[in-house]
C-alpha cells in the first residue's frame, strides 16, 4: 500500500496518465466520424443510431464498473478498461455497415464507460490520501488530451486513412498503457489519514442522507455536461448561422471554450484551496451563467466567442467537484452515479438545443445551458454546508 510521498506522486502521474489518454482516444475517434459515415454509406439518421451505441455501452457499463471497483479495486479496473479501450478504437473503419458500426461502438462505449468510472475512483482516493484538492488536475489532463488527439486528427484526416489513424492510435494506448499500468498494479489504492476530530465523519451519516447527497452531486454533474455536449455540437452553428462566421471563425468557438475550460482546470487545485468546495461552485456555476447568456445572445462575434471562454471557464471544475464529492460520500458508486448522471447530461445536451432550435431559435435555445448552469449554483448554495471541505 502507497504510503510515501514517493509513492503518492507516481500514483499521481500514472492515473493522470489514464485520464490524457482517455481523451486523446475519444477525440481522435470523434474527429474521424464524418470518414466512417462516408465508408459505411449511413445516413444521418442511421449514424445517430449508430452512436448511440457509445451512449449505452458508456451508461449501461457505469454502475457495473462501480461494483467491479469494489470487488476487484479500482487500479486494476482502470487497466483492463484502458486496454479495451485502445483496442475499441481501431475498429469501427473496420466496419462496413450501421449494423455492424453500431456493434462495435457499443464496445468502445462500454470501455470508455468503465475507464471514467475506474480512474475517477482511483483519483478520488488518492485525493482523500493526500488531503488536496487535485480533482481538477486530473480533469485538466482529460481536457489536454482531447485537445493534441483532435489537433493531431485534423493534420492527419487528409494523408491518413481512419483505418491507419485509430489503429495507430490503438498502438499509442496499448503504450501508455504497457507504462503506466505497473505502477496501479503494484499498489492498492491509498488509505485516508484519519480525519481531525472536529470533522464530520461520512459514516455517521444516515445512508439514505448520503444516497439524496450524492444525487445532488449528480445533478451538477448532469448540468455540467449538459453545457459541453451542447457547445461541442452547436456552438459553431450558431456563430455561422446566426453570426455570419466563416467556417474556420466559427471553430474558434468550441476551441476558446475547451481551451478556457482547460486553463480553468490547470488552476482549479488552487481555486479550490482558495475557495472551497462550496464556493467555487456556486462561482463557477454563476461565471458559466453570464457567459452563456453572452455567447448565446450577443450580436457581434467577438462577444460571442468571450461569452463561450467565460462560459468555459465557469463550468471547469463543476464536474471534477461533483463527481469527488460523490466519490467521497460514497466511494466508486457514488463516482458511478454522478458519471452517469453526466453522461446523460452530455446525452441529453445536443439533442434538447436541437428541438429547442426548431420550436424558438438557437440563440434561445443555448441559454438553456444558462439556465442549468444556474440550477448547479443554487445547488451549490443549498449544499455549502452539507460536505465539508
Amino acid at each position: 500500500m502507497p504510503g510515501t510521498s514517493r509513492d503518492l506522486t507516481r500514483l499521481r502521474t500514472a492515473i493522470t496518465a489514464f485520464f490524457a489518454l482517455d481523451g486523446f482516444l475519444f477525440a481522435g475517434w470523434v474527429v474521424r466520424i464524418p470518414a466512417i459515415k462516408h465508408q459505411t454509406g449511413a445516413s444521418a439518421g442511421d449514424l445517430g443510431l449508430a452512436l448511440l451505441g457509445v451512449s449505452a455501452g458508456a451508461v449501461l457499463t457505469m454502475t457495473l464498473t462501480g461494483r467491479l471497483c469494489r470487488r476487484y479495486g479500482s487500479h486494476q479496473v482502470t487497466v483492463v478498461c484502458a486496454v479495451l479501450l485502445s483496442l475499441s478504437v481501431a475498429l469501427p473503419p473496420l466496419t462496413h455497415s450501421v449494423l455492424a458500426l453500431g456493434a462495435v461502438l457499443l464496445i468502445f462505449g462500454a470501455a470508455y464507460g468503465g475507464i471514467n468510472v475506474a480512474f475517477n475512483s482511483a483519483a478520488v482516493d488518492l485525493v482523500t490520501a493526500l488531503r488536496r484538492p487535485i480533482m481538477p488536475s486530473f480533469h485538466a489532463a482529460f481536457s489536454l488530451g482531447g485537445m493534441v488527439g483532435a489537433g493531431l486528427g485534423g493534420l492527419v484526416a487528409g494523408s491518413l486513412s481512419p483505418t491507419l489513424h485509430l489503429a495507430g492510435l490503438a498502438v499509442v494506448g496499448l503504450l501508455v498503457t504497457a507504462v503506466a499500468a505497473p505502477t496501479l498494479l503494484r499498489h492498492e489504492p491509498p488509505s485516508a489519514p484519519p480525519p481531525a476530530p472536529s470533522a464530520p465523519e461520512t459514516s455517521r451519516r444516515p445512508q439514505g442522507r448520503i444516497r439524496g447527497l450524492v444525487l445532488v452531486f449528480g445533478l451538477i454533474a448532469g448540468c455540467t455536461a449538459y453545457g459541453e455536449g451542447a457547445m461541442a455540437d452547436w456552438g459553431a452553428l450558431h456563430l455561422e448561422q446566426d453570426l455570419d462566421a466563416s467556417s474556420g471563425v466559427a471553430a474558434l468557438g468550441y476551441t476558446s471554450f475547451a481551451l478556457a475550460m482547460t486553463i480553468g482546470r490547470l488552476s482549479g487545485t488552487a481555486l479550490l484551496e482558495r475557495l472551497g468546495h462550496g464556493r467555487t461552485v456556486v462561482a463557477g456555476g454563476a461565471t458559466a451563467a453570464a457567459g452563456m447568456l453572452l455567447g448565446a445572445l450577443a450580436p457581434s462575434l467577438w462577444a460571442a466567442l468571450l461569452g463561450f471562454a467565460v462560459t468555459g471557464l465557469g463550468l471547469a471544475n463543476l464536474f471534477p467537484v461533483a463527481v469527488e464529492r460523490a466519490g467521497t460520500l460514497a466511494g466508486p458508486s457514488g463516482v458511478a452515479t454522478a458519471s452517469t448522471f453526466g453522461y446523460g447530461g452530455m446525452l441529453l445536451g445536443p439533442p434538447a438545443i436541437g428541438f429547442m432550435a426548431d420550436w424558438l431559435s438557437l440563440p434561445v435555445a443555448l441559454t438553456s445551458v444558462a439556465v442549468l448552469a444556474a440550477v448547479a449554483t443554487l445547488i451549490g448554495v443549498a449544499t455549502r454546508r452539507a460536505v465539508p471541505n
